[in-house]
């Protein structure tokens, strides 16, 4: 979907607002119902559905009404959302052209107000290229829903703080500048992708430069893991600058040696195509214009020697944390064993719980409430028939020992009788939860007409 900034001009607070208040639904709701937006967003004189459908015609929001009505976000949406705090930070002042595409991503320039021009990358995991990708590596294991805007704010936060760790050890990366949600900004790289340069002044150099990161890296604790030239930026000095960083992991990672060799043999076997450089494996084969490059100067994962200084630690402190780690593993690592902090995975779980989940939750405990009445509906008709029962005992008692009573006295013990009789049928029936209602179906779809009758008959036997 292209971003189209102009639009910004056109949304007011009301319409931020109601973003907002589908974007905190959709913590816990897949799809955020209606009620809940306008709960959330608390609109004056119900001008929620004005506002929904206007950012509908901008496509910021999405409708379902498959199972109930309701609004989840777009990536356009949660774009405007990103710019608008960023914009209010004062990180930058105005968007530019889009001067980068990939599976994962959108790259755009972004200008400040003394006009220095930057980088914004928007993440934008859930592709149609990246979708393949995760149905054969099983991204979601266990998972039966996901949200592609949770993955995408967790590559990004993920990358800010690789990014500013790198920075302070000297890594040859964009300097990081800020990062909110699903939006990372950075220095703007002047050189060129290594893809699209054809020739170099000094290959063998640059070839030792690249191949010195990815050891330095090792050292540090950390393998890149998509080390290639479409990473690697070069500037007209032949500077070399690593660019994206979501994919890194440790080198005490289970696949940490394969993930190394292969960015090793990314490095060999681009160089070897488009600069001509021949290896000691292929030295006969090789012409004598070829550059010759030591084969065993390859390195290997079991002799780099993790430096005292791993950056494992500060990552953590920078502000991606070990919790935020596991959720993103659990998208992009397929097939793994569950790690010692299943109890964060369960929490963050917790988080996503969809809209069905809840309900079965509120069904549940309107379940439970129903059984607690009756219980306490037959504790109270097994109390009134008790007391019943001994009230009759009494009253027979009473019969009994005034035989020689006058006839009005008899009259009123059998209408006295006859009230007793009426309150154990009652509690009976409250006992079996079973009490019939006064008014029945026929007279309500009659609206009185058979009631009438009967008081017409009742008075004509009065006659």
């Amino acid at each position: 979907m292209k971003l189209d900034v102009n639009v910004l001009r056109y949304l007011s607070k009301d319409d931020f607002r109601v973003l907002t208040a589908v974007e905190m639904g959709m913590r816990n709701h897949e799809i955020v119902p209606s009620e809940l937006v306008e709960r959330i967003a608390c609109l004056k004189h119900g001008g929620t559905y004005k506002v929904l459908k206007n950012l509908l015609k901008y496509k910021l929001l999405h409708h379902d009404s498959s199972k109930y009505d309701g609004f989840r976000l777009t990536y356009l949406g949660y774009d405007f959302l990103a710019i608008k705090t960023l914009v209010n930070r004062g990180i930058f002042t105005g968007v530019g052209r889009q001067i980068g595409v990939g599976k994962e991503s959108d790259i755009f320039e972004v200008a400040q107000e003394d006009g220095t021009i930057l980088a914004m990358k928007l993440h934008r995991l859930g592709r149609t290229s990246f979708r393949a990708v995760k149905s054969k590596r099983d991204y979601l294991r266990h998972r039966s829903s996901f949200s592609w805007l949770y993955l995408s704010r967790l590559a990004a936060l993920k990358e800010f703080a690789f990014m500013k760790a790198l920075e302070e050890h000297d890594f040859p990366v964009p300097k990081a500048i800020d990062c909110n949600r699903h939006c990372v900004i950075m220095s703007l790289v002047q050189g060129y992708p290594m893809v699209q340069v054809k020739q170099l002044q000094n290959p063998e150099t640059i070839f030792e430069k690249i191949i010195g990161i990815v050891v330095r890296l090792a050292e540090h604790g950390l393998i890149h893991c998509d080390f290639n030239e479409f990473n690697i930026m070069i500037d007209d000095e032949e500077n070399i600058t690593m660019i994206d960083f979501p994919q890194m992991v440790s080198v005490s990672h289970q696949n940490a040696q394969m993930y190394f060799d292969r960015d090793i043999e990314c490095i060999f076997k681009f160089f070897r195509k488009r600069f001509n450089m021949s290896f000691q494996e292929d030295k006969d084969e090789s012409d004598e214009t070829e550059v010759e490059v030591d084969e065993n100067s390859r390195p290997s994962f079991y002799d780099i020697t993790k430096n005292a200084n791993a950056m494992d630690k500060e990552l953590e402190a920078s502000g991606f944390t070990k919790k935020e780690q596991n959720d993103l593993d659990r998208f992009i690592e397929g097939g793994q064993k569950k790690s010692k902090d299943s109890d964060e995975d369960e929490e963050s779980d917790d988080e996503e719980q969809t809209f069905e989940s809840n309900e079965e939750e509120n069904l549940n405990e309107m379940k439970s409430l129903q059984l607690q009445e009756k219980e306490q509906n037959n504790s109270d008709g097994v109390e009134a028939e008790s007391k019943l029962d001994n009230n009759e005992k009494g009253e027979s008692n009473g019969d009994k020992d005034d035989v020689g009573s006058d006839e009005e006295e008899e009259e009123d013990d059998a209408e006295l009788v006859k009230k007793l009789g009426k309150q154990r049928r009652r509690a009976m029936a409250a006992a079996r939860g079973g009490r019939k209602s006064q008014s029945s179906r026929n007279t309500y779809k009659d609206k009185g007409g058979r009631s009438q009758n009967s008081k017409i008959h009742n008075n004509m036997s009065g006659w």
